[in-house]
Order: structure tokens, then sequence, then C-alpha cells
């Protein structure tokens, strides 16, 4: 649990200089409205909230202090969302092949496909022999 609410902590800093740092660009729209971070821990959540801290170590009370002041003066939200649906959880941690399209899919990218069958001469040094680095296992085009 320190550790998310370490993590809850620090990006919560990061968003309220950013939002400063917005605030100070005489053309940008004001306000600047609160930016919403996605939480897997319920417990960090629901502690964030809590007006009572009763951990025992004294930077954990400080950056709960912090988020919590955070959190009413409106610069952030704390919504939840499950692990297996949060897309920055895969670059944490390794993941399934299907856990890897499945978030492909979420941010939006691409499938690769194997676009170069048969063009040997765009792989190669432009001879267009078989070159022993022009491996058929590429699954890239080249670059135009």
């Amino acid at each position: 649990m320190k550790s998310e609410f370490i993590a809850l902590d620090k990006a919560g800093e990061e968003e309220e200089w950013f939002q400063n740092f917005l605030e100070d660009i005489s053309y940008w729209p004001k306000p600047v409205m609160p930016v919403c971070i996605h939480y897997d821990s319920q417990a960090a959540i629901g502690r964030a909230g809590s007006i009572m801290y009763n951990g025992k170590s004294r930077h954990i009370r400080r950056r709960h202090n912090t988020v919590r002041e955070l959190l009413s003066s409106g610069i952030i939200t704390v919504d939840y969302v499950k692990s297996k649906d949060n897309v920055s959880d895969p670059l944490t941690k390794g993941l399934s092949k299907e856990g890897v399209e499945r978030t492909s899919k979420g941010m939006g990218l691409r499938p690769r496909t194997n676009q170069h069958e048969g063009d040997a001469a765009s792989w190669g040094d432009g001879d267009g022999e078989d070159d022993d680095d022009a491996d058929a296992d590429y699954d890239y085009a080249p670059a135009a």
C-alpha cells in the first residue's frame, strides 16, 4: 500500500506542476480542468479520500496530506480502473501474448502485418539477390 500511495502522490505532484505551468501561459483557456488519475488500488483511493491517517510512517502521512489537498482543491480526481483494463499496467510487468494484443487494441494500435513478402529487393542491398541479413522473419515494412 505504501508504494501505491507514493506513486499517487508523485503523479499528483506532477499534475500540480503541469497545471501551474498551464496557468502561466496567457493564451491557455482558464480555468484548467482537473486531471483524472486512473488507479487500480481501491485501498489507496479510499485512503486518499479519508481525513484520518492511521499509519505510523511520517513520510506516508505527509504524502497522504498532499494527495488529500490536491483532491480537495480540484487539481486531481482519482477513479478506479480494474488492473486488466489499465492501459499503463503492461508497462510495469511482463505480459502474455493475449495481454499484449488486448492492450494494443485498447491503445488504438494496429496489429503488425507481414508487408514485405515477395519483395526481397527492398530488404537486401539492392542487387535483387537473396541476402543473409534479409530474413523472412521480419514483420515490419522498410522505411520509405
